[in-house]
């Protein structure tokens, strides 16, 4: 089916859009912009140079996609805003492009960015998270599957968030969230995601283990490393311990609530 295109938006001759999709006036597509079916463009929306958007997206009003890195490293360099499918892109949103050539900003697939969320430069999302009201990511972030920023959180240049965690509102952090965990709004462990884990159909002594496998890593006077001894010896093996295993052993800015 033909694309229902306002003849009162802006969409450069290069721009690539596919089948029914909806673009509403004064949207603003450059030329180097693809976008895949499905996908409605509400009013005032920017899409510029180096998106890539996939399938069935809603891009609500005054969201920016592909917008130049907020990098001083950056001289105009050619980098890409990779948008999976089925996402819903609110109003304010922005997402920065990479700063580097050949480089990516990645946000997956059936993602939810509430109003006045802010991903920026290289910054790689998977699938099925929700941001917050005025959430601000920075750039170079990781951010798994699953995850869910309450509002008017603030997660600093670098740091990891592993699958299912849950950051409270207001929280400002800088170090790496392990799978599963609860951040406090003080930027500490807050215990186990529990309904995440039930959504990810995780058993509930699983569930067990990986509080265990916390309470070791959170709890004592121990150095990281020798908390993953622990949990490598002390915590039966699954699926959800070599994940939290592995995630804590390629940290390199050090895990919230732990030195």
């Amino acid at each position: 089916m033909a694309s229902e295109i306002s003849a009162r938006a802006e969409i450069a001759p290069r721009a690539k859009i596919g089948e029914n999709c909806k673009i509403f006036p004064f949207a603003y597509i450059e030329g180097d912009v693809e976008i895949g079916d499905n996908c409605i463009i509400f009013p005032f929306v920017s899409i510029l140079n180096g998106t890539r958007m996939g399938s069935g997206n809603k891009v609500h009003q005054g969201s920016v996609v592909g917008a130049l890195p907020q990098d001083f490293n950056f001289r105009g360099e050619k980098t890409e805003c990779i948008i999976g499918n089925n996402n819903i892109i609110r109003e304010n949103v922005v997402i920065n492009r990479a700063t580097h050539a050949g480089g990516q900003t990645v946000i997956g697939n059936d993602n939810v960015l509430m109003e006045g969320a802010h991903i920026s430069h290289d910054t790689k999302v998977g699938n099925a998270c929700v941001f917050g009201y005025g959430t601000k990511i920075a750039g170079d972030c990781l951010i798994d599957n699953g995850v869910i920023f309450s509002s008017s959180v603030i997660e600093n240049a670098g740091s990891r968030v592993g699958e299912g965690a849950m950051i409270q509102a207001g929280t400002t952090f800088s170090k790496d969230v392990p799978p599963y965990a609860i951040v406090k709004s003080n930027a500490t462990y807050g215990g186990v995601n529990t309904v995440m884990c039930k959504n990810y159909g995780i058993d509930e002594k699983v569930q067990k283990h990986i509080a265990n496998a916390y309470r070791l890593m959170f709890n004592g006077q121990i150095s990281v490393f020798d908390a993953l001894n622990q949990i490598k010896e002390q915590i039966p093996d699954s699926e959800e311990i070599r994940k939290v295993i592995s995630f804590i052993s390629g940290t390199e800015k050090g895990l919230i609530g732990k030195m």
